[in-house]
């Protein structure tokens, strides 16, 4: 494990804050390694164990969807699955999709650009298995124990339209127009089964230069992340609890956190680092020298305070304050256009709409990301700084073994 702080992700801020983090990735890359240099023409694996995107090494973009299925057969489920796998497959190699009866031809706007290291993966939520007390598609006793709806934490202000979805795509690449193409070709493939729910576009720019990433309270974001095979397997992917579908999967939670980034910019760099319990110009601890420099939660000054106060983001965030509670996270920045309520430009002094696309990755959200966002929703300083507006949970299934095969096939068989 690292022992950088809670923080991550380029661009991110916390769990409860909204806080990302550079990856820990199937190579054990360092993190942070991400796409500096970037070559268009480089490929990630589409084909294995895990789908791609979540310990692949960060890009420096993506756009997320979740969707509501419109269909009411399960064969009709299974078909669109069938052809976003094939679609993913193709494009992440730089291929065009697939031909399908009755689908218009590639829209081509991504000719010549490369694959420029696209992911794609695809996952299951609730709703897909139940409304309710009553069952969808067949699929009710299947649901996993650990996929429910998140409880209501101290803070949320969510918009119903853009929480939940019975699917989610995630798209990520070095280049955006690669993320568009591909996120426009599923979505075409989706017509007459599934309908957008809601959506969120993200960069990321651990991937664009070296080094630990400054997030958009210009605070360099250390990790946390599990950095090994055996600490994935232990947190990230699912193992013999099964069910037998989701053994080498993994559960994601997304929130889409909006920073209030005018009232942060109003107070001192010390006030600043009080909060995170950072310096903000090297990143390292308060009372520390270096960004790498472990956490020293017993250190007090000379009047007895603790030198990394007891609300700090990084204290509450530490998995010692959380039942060694560990997850994964891979988070982006935004920042979306603003307009007035009839549509007309904002005035000059209006809040800006960035923050943070957070995505965390765990083996099960109940025992992980839940105590670790209660602990961070009740006392982070920072928790004023920040409005969570979006908000889902998703069961990913393993990856695809290979050709013939489509992510999900035995939870729809």
């Amino acid at each position: 494990m690292s022992r950088r702080g809670f923080l991550g992700a380029a661009g991110g801020v916390t769990a409860a804050a909204g806080i990302g983090a550079s990856v820990a990735v199937d190579r054990l890359a360092a993190p942070g390694a991400g796409a500096a240099g970037a070559d268009p023409a480089a490929t990630e694996p589409f084909y294995g164990p895990h789908q791609g995107g979540i310990t692949t090494p960060p890009q420096r973009h993506t756009t997320f969807v979740a969707l509501d299925v419109t269909s009411d057969r399960r064969r009709d489920v299974a078909g669109l699955l069938r052809r976003w796998t094939a679609t993913a497959g193709a494009l992440s190699r730089g291929a065009p999709p697939p031909p399908a009866p009755g689908e218009p031809a590639d829209s081509g706007e991504a000719v010549g650009l490369g694959p420029a290291r696209l992911t794609v993966n695809v996952g299951v939520g609730p709703s897909l298995f139940s409304h309710g007390t009553t069952s969808r598609f067949g699929l009710g006793p299947g649901q996993p124990w650990q996929l429910v709806d998140l409880p209501s934490f101290e803070g949320d202000d969510l918009d119903p339209a853009a929480t939940g979805g019975d699917l989610s795509l995630h798209a990520c690449a070095d280049d955006p127009q690669v993320v568009f193409h591909a996120v426009r070709a599923l979505l075409r493939q989706a017509r007459g089964v599934a309908r957008v729910r809601w959506s969120q576009s993200g960069f990321n720019e651990a991937a664009a230069a070296p080094g630990t990433p400054r997030n958009l309270l210009g605070f360099k974001d250390g990790t946390m992340n599990p950095t090994t095979a055996a600490d994935l397997d232990s947190a990230v992917w699912v193992g013999a609890e099964g069910p037998d579908w989701m053994t080498g999967g993994t559960y994601l939670v997304v929130r889409r956190i909006r920073l209030d980034l005018a009232a942060w910019d109003a107070l001192e760099p010390a006030a600043q680092e009080r909060i995170i319990g950072r310096h903000k110009g090297s990143g390292a601890p308060l009372g520390a020298t270096l960004e790498s420099d472990p956490l020293d939660l017993r250190a007090r000054t000379a009047g007895g305070e603790p030198v990394i106060p007891a609300d700090a983001h990084v204290r509450l965030a530490a998995p010692s304050q959380n039942w060694d509670a560990t997850i994964l996270r891979r988070s982006y920045a935004y920042a979306n256009p603003t307009a007035t309520a009839d549509g007309a430009a904002p005035s000059p002094g209006a809040a800006l709409d960035a923050g943070l696309l957070f995505c965390s990755y765990q083996r099960n959200p109940r025992l992980s990301f839940v105590p670790i966002y209660r602990t961070l929703a009740g006392r982070d300083a920072l928790r004023r700084f920040t409005r969570h507006t979006a908000s889902a949970v998703f069961a990913l299934p393993r990856g695809v073994a290979g050709p013939g095969r489509y992510v999900g096939d035995e939870l729809l068989a």
